[in-house]
């Protein structure tokens, strides 16, 4: 479900954070039991991210993050994880369409400026970025209607069933 706004601290990640990084392979057993899964939410990358990331926060990336195998898992174990949205520059193509199908708010835009820590405020409805600490700093992103609609409804198969079509 997408709301107007979400608030949350930062955590930041590198380029090429692939799905194997998200859904760490050897815990692949634990695919149909995402809760569980979850708590393992990129461990080998950051150890620590699955026990402290608090409700809502945001990972925040360089390039090409979800790139690798089409682990449909991953985009479902980082909402599970209670991350309000992942922000990168670029994702991989077919994770970026999972996302999506699966309800999980992604954001194309420039994450340079975005620090570690940063409480942001994300303003889906205005499509806005800004820093809780910084009321010079607002970067606008682009979300289409159709994406909106399918996150808002928690994914395209709630979507379908909620309206009985594929019109968007």
């Amino acid at each position: 479900m997408i709301r107007d706004s979400i608030r949350g601290r930062a955590w930041k990640f590198g380029s090429n954070v692939s799905t194997d990084s998200i859904a760490p392979g050897r815990l692949i057993s634990l695919r149909s039991n995402p809760k569980e899964y979850a708590k393992h939410v990129l461990e080998d990358t950051r150890p620590e991210f699955a026990g402290s990331v608090q409700k809502d926060d945001f990972i925040v990336a360089d390039r090409n993050f979800g790139c690798g195998s089409s682990r449909e898992i991953a985009p479902l174990i980082i909402k599970e994880a209670g991350v309000g949205a992942v922000l990168s520059k670029t994702f991989g193509r077919i994770f970026y369409r999972n996302a999506i199908n699966n309800g999980m708010l992604l954001i194309e835009c420039d994450t340079d400026r975005i620090e570690e820590g940063d409480e942001l405020l994300v303003d889906v409805s205005d499509r806005v970025i800004r820093k809780a600490n910084d009321p010079d700093f607002s970067m606008k992103f682009q979300l289409s209607e159709k994406e909106v609609k399918i996150i808002s409804e928690g994914g395209l198969l709630n979507y379908i069933e909620k309206y009985n079509s594929l019109d968007i």
